[in-house]
């Protein structure tokens, strides 16, 4: 199979899923069909692109075990959250339905939801493509570095899921007891960024279009064009659900003023904090 035949059989299933998602919204009233195969799609297409060429490039099989263990992780974690369940649609799409006539929410399932979003988990797989049409070069001291950072990251998103999966269980104790609910996790990874296991999602799929950079010898090839995507949806997803974090919880907003938004750091002292510090060095 060429490289443009693998294409084309990625194109099918990327129009089969969209036509899917779109009908199953409708019939369900639910919009979290997408987010059901985000984590399944991605390594069909990586095991699409690595069959077609017979498995002979070990770079291309790397890929697609790589995108499997972040497949089957992702795919554990959603569903003991319950997102596979009958009614187990993300509380953010029905918050963004209250934001917008029905009009316009029927244009955006269709079109940002259905189309957008299934393009996008095919693109982030494109340097799969890449790769495939730059065969030749075997696995290298620069692929083993990509693959020893994707899979630190995939502990560090792992890390990060069951440190929110832990809080979550014991919210939901101490609210039974009638203790105050604690909100939001603010410790763990969760003290040095708001959102690590974005980030660590991010920056897997960053490592990924690295593969089809060092194939074409640039950054600035197809490849590329799916993690910068995925980056800016991630940037906007931060958005819309820091705005809904505000509305229910008070300490969030002092929450977001001493950690950063995404990449991990050092927490930034408060206002009160560098007061007191201030104060401190004068009378010093």
């Amino acid at each position: 199979m060429t490289s443009a035949s693998a294409l084309l059989v990625c194109l099918a299933v990327f129009a089969a899923a969209t036509g899917t998602s779109w009908l199953l919204s409708q019939l369900t009233r639910e919009y979290s069909w997408v987010d059901r195969s985000w984590s399944l799609l991605p390594p069909v297409y990586l095991w699409i692109f690595a069959a077609s060429g017979g498995f002979a490039d070990p770079r291309l099989s790397l890929m697609a075990v790589l995108g499997t263990l972040w497949g089957v992780r992702l795919t554990l974690n959603f569903a003991r959250k319950g997102g596979y369940r009958p009614g187990g649609e993300d509380y953010r799409w029905a918050a963004l339905r209250r934001r917008m006539s029905r009009r316009q929410s029927a244009l955006f399932n269709l079109f940002f939801i259905a189309i957008y979003q299934n393009l996008l988990l095919l693109l982030i797989t494109l340097p799969a493509w890449t790769v495939l049409q730059h065969p030749g070069r075997g696995i290298g001291a620069a692929e083993l570095a990509l693959t020893l950072a994707f899979l630190a990251c995939l502990i560090g998103e792992g890390i990060a899921d069951q440190q929110q999966w832990d809080f979550q269980r014991r919210r939901r104790v101490l609210r039974a007891q009638g203790a105050a609910d604690p909100g939001f996790v603010t410790t763990g990874l969760f003290r040095f960024s708001r959102h690590p296991n974005y980030f660590f999602e991010i920056l897997q799929w960053w490592l990924m279009a690295g593969f089809g950079a060092i194939a074409a010898g640039t950054v600035l090839q197809v490849g590329s064009a799916g993690a910068l995507l995925l980056t800016l949806l991630f940037v906007g997803s931060i958005a819309f659900t820091e705005s809904i974090s505000l509305e229910r919880h008070a300490g969030y907003a002092a929450y977001r003023r001493t950690v950063w938004p995404l990449v991990p750091f050092a927490p930034k002292r408060s206002a009160a904090a560098n007061r007191a510090r201030a104060g401190l060095d004068r009378q010093a």
